[in-house]
């Protein structure tokens, strides 16, 4: 039994998201390879080769997969997927729109945001936005699945020596084609993979506040700042800003959630981090039946007496 997991790189080096996957990998059992998909990508297909408990990395390397086109990627994965048992991706914007397209091609049943390996055929992932937890076990020969990084702890970057295998990248299925990408850039951390966040709902009452009341409490902490669906939909901040079931996935080692009521789509996606500080007026307010901490009152007042309290 081998299990493929599809690198999520840069073309230059593999993300966190790569190293969870693997991790995941580890608890179906079985030698594991990586397939890199890439254009220019041998730096990261290396990098992919140190990664604890890899076995093998596959490197396709051309023009028409630099920008991880799900037609085109998925045809790579399908010249060799009937060899392995099971194919894997991080549950990302890349994953999640690759794999359901290699399961189609399958003809088997992709198994969604997985957070837990029971046997080889056996898995948990969350339903309901995360109130309940389903055991779902495949029948399929080939078992297709995306992994909740947040719930596996990475593998080491280092420490591995696998062998790096040329594989043929097919050529383009002229099916779709890359128009341009915008990327926000920022100093702070990747909300991803960020230690601590700092996030604000609704209760910021508008953008200006985020930058007067949070970037302060934020740049204190070397935090990445975050946001509820609320706050996004009503414009206070860029729609990359948020956390929840329609944004990002989060479980740093310090959530403090501003303003923030605590809606279950919300909390589906940050209720596993490891503390969770929440302010907020409304001492009823869901958001404190999860948190660890909680301080009632006025946050414009609350927030900047933190803030003093950081910088003594």
């Amino acid at each position: 039994m081998a299990v493929l997991v599809l690198a999520e790189h840069d073309n230059k080096s593999i993300r966190k998201a790569t190293l969870n996957a693997v991790a995941a990998a580890q608890k179906i059992g079985g030698d594991i390879h990586v397939l890199v998909a890439g254009s220019g990508a041998a730096d990261a297909a290396k990098a992919a080769s140190q990664a604890a408990g890899v076995k093998k990395v596959l490197l396709a390397d051309a023009p028409h997969l630099a920008d991880f086109l799900a037609e085109n990627f998925a045809l790579v994965v399908m010249s060799i997927a009937k060899s392995y048992s099971h194919i894997l991706a991080p549950s990302t914007s890349n994953g999640k729109n690759i794999l359901p397209r290699v399961a189609a091609l399958l003809d088997v049943q992709q198994i969604s945001d997985i957070v837990a390996v029971e046997s080889a055929d056996t898995f948990v992932r969350p339903i309901y936005a995360g109130n309940a937890l389903a055991t779902v076990k495949s029948k399929d020969a080939i078992k297709v699945i995306t992994v909740r990084t947040t719930a596996f702890d990475a593998v080491s970057p280092s420490g591995g020596s696998s062998q790096v295998e040329s594989l043929s990248p097919g050529t383009d299925s002229g099916l779709s084609g890359f128009v341009s990408r915008e990327v926000s850039k920022s100093e702070r951390p990747e909300l991803t993979g960020a230690k601590i966040i700092v996030s604000g709902g609704r209760g910021m009452a508008n953008g200006d506040n985020f930058k007067k009341v949070l970037e302060p409490l934020a740049d204190k902490l070397g935090a990445a700042m975050g946001a509820s669906r609320a706050a996004v939909d009503a414009g206070f901040v860029p729609n990359d800003w948020q956390v929840g079931q329609t944004g990002k996935i989060v479980a740093p080692d310090l959530y403090i959630a501003v303003g923030i009521s605590g809606a279950i789509q919300h909390l589906a996606g940050m209720k596993d981090s490891r503390v969770i500080v929440a302010i907020n007026k409304d001492e009823e307010a869901p958001i404190f039946q999860v948190a660890d901490y909680g301080l009632v009152g006025d946050l414009f007042q609350l927030v900047p007496a933190v803030v003093e309290e950081l910088k003594k």
